[in-house]
C-alpha cells in the first residue's frame, strides 16, 4: 500500500506571492471574522477559513521552501496565530495544531515520507489533524492504549479518539498508537495515515461552551498503512513529544489565546472611542481607566513571556532540560489564566450590554467562553504536578535567559 495524497486539486500558482505570512494571515482573519458568529452558533467547522488557509498557502507556513512552503520560523508562526486569534480563536488553534503536525513530519519523518507529504501541504492540499486523545487518559501524550497489528509490511490501525480537532475535515492524520511489539503503554509510535487510507466513523455531538468552531468530534479510524509512515521510528514518539509537540503546543496555543485577548481589548477600545461610546461611558472614570490598564497589563505580560519563551527554546541546546520545560509550562499556565482574566475584566468594564450579550460588536461573550477552555486544554493541574517534580530536579533554580 503506497502513500497517496488527497485527490483534491490545488492551484500551482501562489496568488499571494510577495505577501508576508502576517499579511496572508490578516486576509484569512478577515474571512474568519465574517463567519465566526455563525460557526459559533452552529458549533460547526470554519470551512471558509480553511479554504482561505489553503488559498493563502498558510497550511504550508512552516514547510521548508525547498518543498514549496513559506519556510516561516516559529516567531512568524506566533505572529500568524496572534493575528488569527484576534478574529476567531478556533481558527488560530486549528492552524497552530496543524503546524505542530507539520513540524513533526519535517523534523522526524523519513525522507520518502517528507517527499510525499510536504509538497502537498505547501500547496494547500493537505490539512493535518492530531489524534492523541484516548478514552481514560485524556490528552496525555506519552502513553497509548491502542495497539497496531501487522499485515505483511503494513500496520493495521484501529483507533478511537474522543476529541479530534478538525478531524472531520482533515486530509491526513498523525496518530499515536502502540507498535505491534509494544510491552507497555509508554511505548508509543506516531503514524501518518491519509484520509483515503482509512475508514472514518464520526460519533457523538460537539456542543461545548466555547471553541465551538473547532468541531473537535470523536472519530473511529480504521485502516492499514505502510510501515514507512511511522514518523520518528517505532516506539520513539516520546522524543517528538518533548522536542516538537509540547513546545509548539504551548507556544502556538498561547499565541492564539493572546490574539483573542488582544482582539477583545481592541474592539472594546474602538467602541469606547466612538461618539456613541463616549456618550455611554465616562472615559475619565478612574474605575474604567484602571480596568483598561489592568487588562492591557495582563496582555502585555503574556506577550513578553511568549516572546521570551520562544527565544529561549530556540537557543536551548536541550529543550528537555528541567528549566526549559518549566518555562514552557509557565507560559501555558500563565497565558491560559491571564488572557481569560483580561477578557473577564473587559466584561466588567463595559457591562451587560457590550460585555455579556452575544450581539455586541465587542464579541466579549464568545471570547470569554473560548478562553475558558485554555486551562483545560492539557490541564493546568497536570502541568503543575509535572512542574513540582521538575522543580525538585533544579535545586539551584537556574533561570532561562
Amino acid at each position: 500500500m503506497s502513500t497517496v495524497l488527497p485527490a483534491e486539486p490545488a492551484a500551482t500558482s501562489d496568488l499571494f506571492a510577495g505577501q508576508s505570512p502576517l499579511e496572508r494571515a490578516r486576509y484569512v482573519a478577515g474571512i474568519a471574522a465574517d463567519h465566526a458568529p455563525r460557526h459559533d452558533e452552529a458549533a460547526d467547522f470554519p470551512v471558509e477559513a480553511l479554504a482561505a488557509l489553503r488559498e493563502t498557502r498558510l497550511l504550508g507556513l512552516t514547510v521548508p521552501v525547498e518543498y514549496g512552503g513559506l519556510g516561516a520560523n516559529v516567531d512568524e508562526l506566533l505572529d500568524v496565530c496572534v493575528a488569527l486569534g484576534r478574529a476567531d480563536m478556533s481558527v488560530a488553534m486549528i492552524l497552530g495544531m496543524h503546524c505542530q503536525q507539520v513540524a513533526a513530519v519535517v523534523g522526524h519523518a523519513t525522507q520518502s515520507l517528507r517527499n510525499a507529504l510536504l509538497p502537498g501541504i505547501a500547496a494547500g492540499r493537505l490539512y493535518l489533524a492530531s489524534v492523541t486523545t484516548e478514552a481514560g487518559k485524556g490528552g496525555h501524550l506519552l502513553t497509548a492504549g491502542s495497539r497496531t497489528d501487522r499485515s505483511g509490511t503494513d500496520l493495521v490501525v484501529d483507533r478511537f479518539a474522543p476529541i479530534v480537532t478538525g478531524g472531520a475535515h482533515a486530509d491526513g492524520f498523525l496518530i499515536t498508537v502502540q507498535p505491534p511489539d509494544a510491552t507497555s503503554p509508554s511505548q508509543v509510535s506516531l503514524v501518518y495515515a491519509g484520509r483515503d487510507q482509512l475508514s472514518i466513523e464520526e460519533s457523538g455531538d460537539w456542543q461545548p461552551m466555547g471553541m465551538r468552531a473547532s468541531h473537535s468530534v470523536a472519530l473511529r479510524l480504521r485502516g492499514q498503512v505502510p510501515a514507512d509512515q511511522v514518523v520518528g521510528g517505532s516506539g520513539q514518539f516520546s522524543r517528538i513529544a518533548v522536542e516538537v509537540f509540547g513546545p509548539l503546543a504551548h507556544l502556538a496555543w498561547s499565541a492564539a489565546w493572546l490574539g483573542t485577548a488582544a482582539g477583545a481589548l481592541s474592539r472594546v477600545v474602538t467602541l469606547l472611542r466612538t461618539p456613541a461610546g463616549r456618550g455611554r461611558f465616562d472615559l475619565a472614570s478612574e474605575l474604567l481607566l484602571g480596568r483598561l490598564s489592568a487588562a492591557r497589563q495582563k496582555i502585555d505580560t503574556v506577550h513578553a513571556l511568549l516572546r521570551h519563551t520562544e527565544q529561549a527554546v530556540a537557543a536551548a541546546p536541550d529543550v528537555s532540560a528541567p528549566r526549559v520545560q518549566l518555562l514552557l509550562n509557565a507560559l501555558k499556565i500563565t497565558a491560559s489564566q491571564e488572557c481569560h482574566a483580561a477578557v473577564d475584566l473587559l466584561v466588567e468594564t463595559v457591562g451587560l450590554r457590550h460585555g455579556y450579550l452575544k450581539d455586541s460588536s465587542t464579541r466579549l461573550e464568545a471570547a470569554l467562553r473560548d478562553l475558558r477552555s485554555a486551562p483545560l486544554n492539557y490541564s493546568n493541574d497536570r502541568l503543575h504536578q509535572a512542574d513540582g517534580r521538575l522543580t525538585l530536579m533544579d535545586p539551584e533554580v537556574r533561570l532561562v535567559r
